[in-house]
Order: C-alpha cells, then sequence, then structure tokens
C-alpha cells in the first residue's frame, strides 16, 4: 500500500469541567467526547525518501504548527523510519471551533502513516505519542466516544444514545491557549463518575462547560449564538463545545423540528455555518485502528 486516504471526524463536549491544575500549569479536566459524522479527510503518499511534503498547506499556518506535519515528524522520529509523505488534507470542519478539528487530523495522520509505512505501532504507543501533540488527540487513536479526564490521558469507553445535533460556528476563531490562561476561569469544579453522567446527565446545574462563561465575556458572538439556537429550541440545551466557538444542541423529537430546523438554517446571519450532525458510535475509521491493537 502507498497511497490511503482516512477520515477525521470532529468531536462535542457533551460537558467540560475544569477539576484542578498541576503544578506544571497543565488544567485537569473531565468531559464526555461524542463523535459525529462532520469530518476532515487526510490523504497520505507514502515516499521513498525522508521527505515530509505538506500539499495544499492552509493558509496563515507554518509547517512547524501544521499538527499533520508534526505528527507525521513525531512518528518518523520515533519509528526511525527512512520513509516520508506527501500529506494532503480536505478540511470540512472550522478551524479554531472546539470541535476537535486539529487533533483529530494529527490523529488520522499517525494511524495512516503507521499503516502506510508499515510500523505496526500499538493504539497505546500511538496514543502516548499523540499526547504529545495535544491533549485530544489520543481520544481519537482510540475511537471510541469516551469519558475523558486528565490531561486528555485516562480514557474510558462508553456507548451513547444515538442522537442528532445542531452545531452553529459563529464565525471567530478562539485560541483554547488563550481560555485557559484566562484569570476568570473556574479551575475546582467538583469531580464526577463516569457513574454520576449515566445516571444524571442532561441535568443543566450538574453538567456545563467551564469554559463557556469565559469565552462569553470575550467573544459576543458566541453569547449571540446561543441565544440564536436558544430562541429556535429553547426545549433543549444550548452548551458550547470545547473552548469555542462553536456550540450546538440536541434536534428534539418534535413534529416541528425538521421545520425549526430549516428556518434556523435558512436564516443564519452572515460568516456564521451551521452544521446537522449525526452522533456515530465510534471513529469512522475503526476498522483501521482494530487492527493495530
Amino acid at each position: 500500500m502507498t497511497n490511503l486516504s482516512i477520515s477525521a471526524p470532529a468531536k462535542i463536549n457533551l460537558f467540560l469541567h475544569v477539576v484542578g491544575q498541576r503544578s506544571d500549569g497543565y488544567h485537569l479536566l473531565q468531559s464526555v467526547f461524542q463523535l459525529i459524522d462532520l469530518s476532515d479527510e487526510v490523504i497520505l503518499s507514502r515516499r521513498e525518501d525522508s521527505d515530509i511534503i505538506r500539499q495544499n498547506p492552509l493558509p496563515n499556518i507554518s509547517p512547524e504548527s501544521d499538527l499533520v506535519v508534526r505528527a507525521a515528524k513525531l512518528l518518523q522520529t520515533f519509528s526511525k523510519t527512512l520513509l516520508g509523505a506527501n500529506i494532503d488534507l480536505i478540511k470540512n470542519i472550522p478551524i479554531g471551533a472546539g470541535l476537535g478539528g486539529g487533533s483529530s487530523d494529527a490523529a488520522s495522520t499517525l494511524l495512516g502513516l503507521n499503516r502506510l509505512w508499515e510500523l505496526d505501532l500499538s493504539t497505546a504507543t500511538l496514543m502516548h505519542l499523540g499526547l504529545q501533540l495535544g491533549a485530544d488527540v489520543p481520544f481519537f487513536i482510540q475511537g471510541h466516544n469516551a469519558f475523558v479526564e486528565g490531561v486528555g490521558d485516562k480514557i474510558q469507553v462508553m456507548e451513547l444514545t444515538p442522537k442528532n445535533y445542531l452545531i452553529i460556528y459563529p464565525g471567530v476563531a478562539i485560541s483554547t491557549q488563550t481560555i485557559f490562561s484566562d484569570p476568570y476561569l473556574t479551575r475546582n469544579h467538583s469531580a464526577i463518575t463516569i457513574i454520576d453522567f449515566n445516571e444524571k446527565f442532561p441535568e443543566a446545574n450538574l453538567f456545563k462547560n467551564d469554559l463557556q462563561d469565559v469565552v462569553v465575556r470575550n467573544f459576543l458572538e458566541v453569547q449571540t449564538a446561543i441565544e440564536w439556537l436558544e430562541n429556535y429550541f429553547p426545549d433543549t440545551q444550548v452548551t458550547m463545545s470545547g473552548s469555542g466557538s462553536s456550540v450546538f444542541c440536541e434536534i428534539p423529537n418534535s413534529n416541528d423540528s425538521h421545520e425549526r430546523l430549516t428556518n434556523c438554517m435558512l436564516n443564519l446571519p452572515k460568516r456564521w455555518q451551521g452544521y446537522k450532525v449525526r452522533s456515530l458510535p465510534r471513529h469512522s475509521a475503526y476498522n483501521l485502528i482494530s487492527t493495530i491493537n
């Protein structure tokens, strides 16, 4: 095999609590990650030399900060392979939206090159490498919906009820680092267990996104998007995903939900993007993942 195309699905955070901070500055989180069918596509071609060539690079992103390039070079260095790769990326997930697009792209790059370069590294090894690229990368490598804790290193697989969601991206990219460094961020949310989630979700007073209050203080567009969704779907909870700027709600099973969805999408303000998505039970490239365990 010399060529491979692998999907890189987005995720939403059904809740996100900041439960502490380590001495090295990293925040300790609890969250449930739900995979969705909005995805990028990573296209890989094996090179017989050692060059890593990023084809059609994203504007304003240098190779040093491009996660797919960093993932490829990290795997190359770790494995000591003499092979290289051409990497192309079809972007559908908005950047800086809190949907995990960059992390998912990096994870799919590691998974794909592990196959193309015939490295036969285990999922656990790839997850360890992925954590060096970002806290969300190991989740995408393991390939299931999950209860995620710590700095992204503690992952418990979960079975979640299939649902449809509406995501609104209000056209503003948000830096995760900026939000986590904000002095107003709650950093001591009481920890819960996976049993708490299974028994009590989605009680609004127990499950929230702790980053949301900080984001809406600094980005009016996010607050506007929340109110926009609440206007069309007052019977469901609207939540920000990750560090924003995307917000989402479950599409309820009601007689008028299709009409409300249609009206919401037709009347979106300029620069906003709307996505009707379906939850996934596991990574769409799971067959590739399962062969390397």
